[in-house]
């Protein structure tokens, strides 16, 4: 009997091929979206990569009670990727919580009344990171925690991911089953955009090709395989060892500067566009107060993170990608799927 699983918000990017990698590997899934409009492009877009026979879809809002123990019986596994990440940063800090955070419990409720084996939850080494008085460079792993206390470098998407995952682990501890749930905190995810419904660091990668940057902030992250993520919530499955595991998933480091140079290299007659120099720190904060975008950035300008991944590596039985690759591969189905 083919083993079933539930993925939250299928339509988003990293869900589109986490569920391409299910499906290649033969199992069935659910696929949740918050509306059925956004159905059909969808399935045309996996359908590409993936067979779709085993795929099912269902309406589901997180923010409401119903459906969600229906959907979730009959399912081994829960992969819960849907989480809000928009481009801008808005004042009120806790604006995205009902949807991640409620959420994220409705959920787990629905998981543990069905009897799944496993649950599976995308977090962000935003959920670790960012927290005042660090050093330069600093490091952080998966004992880490970002400081949800810290008003002005915690804004309303960093809160977001810290608090949903620490309700995650801190409902299933109580259910006394916190080995039956793996988080997977990637950094900057970059990769293939599969269609024109990218997320937002596609959006960034696209501004960067389009010449919206003059300079490039002083700002490094984690980079991100998004087909490593996918292979690595696949990977978890009945994995004995990922049980109350946060693995996080990225090969390097890099500035944005570093990633515009990458992508110069792969799409050369995008590099007069493409920003070459930093901009000054202050300039970047001056841009925030137009582009609220920017303000993601201003805690960790000139800061360099260090994190170790390969006890990840080591639990999912896979080398993760450098980040030449995957932002390479970015630029060049940006320009593919017409968006620049």
């Amino acid at each position: 009997m083919t083993e079933k699983v539930l993925v939250t918000g299928v339509s988003g990017w990293i869900a589109k091929h986490t569920t391409i990698e299910l499906l290649n590997k033969g199992y069935e899934v659910l696929g949740t979206v918050r509306n059925n409009n956004l159905i059909d492009q969808t399935k045309e877009t996996i359908s590409k990569y993936a067979p779709i026979e085993k795929l099912k879809f269902i309406e589901l809002d997180l923010l409401k009670d119903e459906g969600w123990n229906e959907a979730a019986k009959g399912c081994k596994y829960i992969m819960h990727i849907a989480s809000p990440f928009p481009m801008k940063v808005s004042n009120n800090r806790n604006l995205l919580l009902p949807v991640a955070v409620d959420g994220t419990l409705r959920v787990l409720n629905a998981g543990l009344n069905a009897g799944v084996d496993q649950i599976i939850k995308t977090s962000s080494i935003v959920a670790m990171f960012r927290k005042p008085n660090r050093s330069n460079p600093y490091s952080f792993g998966e004992s880490d925690w970002t400081d949800e206390n810290w008003i002005e470098g915690v804004n309303d998407y960093f809160l977001s991911k810290t608090k949903a995952e620490r309700t995650a682990w801190e409902y299933m501890e109580g259910k006394g089953l916190k080995n039956k749930l793996t988080t997977i905190n990637p950094g900057g995810v970059f990769g293939d955009a599969l269609d024109k419904k990218g997320g937002t660091s596609i959006e960034y990668v696209r501004q960067f090709m389009a010449g919206k940057f003059p300079g490039a902030p002083k700002f490094a992250v984690l980079i991100s395989d998004v087909k490593d993520i996918a292979k690595a919530h696949v990977a978890c499955i009945g994995n004995s060892k990922v049980g109350g595991r946060r693995l996080i998933v990225g090969k390097e480091v890099k500035k944005l500067v570093e990633l515009s140079q990458l992508m110069a290299e792969a799409m050369p007659e995008y590099a007069k566009k493409l920003p070459k120099k930093e901009l000054p720190n202050f300039m970047v904060k001056l841009i925030s107060y137009i582009d609220s975008s920017a303000k993601m950035m201003i805690p960790d300008l000139e800061f360099i993170m260090q994190t170790d991944v390969s006890y990840a590596e080591e639990i999912l039985g896979f080398k993760f990608k450098t980040a030449k690759g995957c932002i390479s591969e970015n630029a060049r189905s940006v320009v593919r799927l017409g968006l620049v």
